[in-house]
């Protein structure tokens, strides 16, 4: 492999500053990291940086859905506590 097919692949600064904005914009940024992590045109390290950043994504959702499943059952179980302990304490 020669110097020159080397630095071809880099990506360069410019390059990744891009990426970030374009990244950072709601509907285009989902759509840009797809294009990037499943496209054919892609340098090999943005190919990777797209698919790590799904990965984390998913990641970060399977967690938001467990800790809301957790935290709403706890908030339920209070709830029917506090609720119960409060009607006991007054009869009409």
């Amino acid at each position: 492999m020669s110097d020159n097919s080397v630095s071809s692949e880099t990506v360069t600064l410019g390059d990744w500053i891009v990426t970030m904005i374009l990244s950072g914009i709601p509907i285009v940024g989902l759509i840009m990291i797809l294009v990037w992590a499943f496209g054919g045109g892609a340098k090999p390290s943005k190919k990777n940086y797209a698919r790590a950043v799904i990965i984390m994504a998913i990641i970060g959702i399977v967690l938001g859905i467990v800790f809301g499943i957790i935290f709403s059952i706890l908030f339920a179980g209070f709830y029917t506590a506090l609720s119960d302990s409060i009607s006991s304490s007054y009869s009409y």
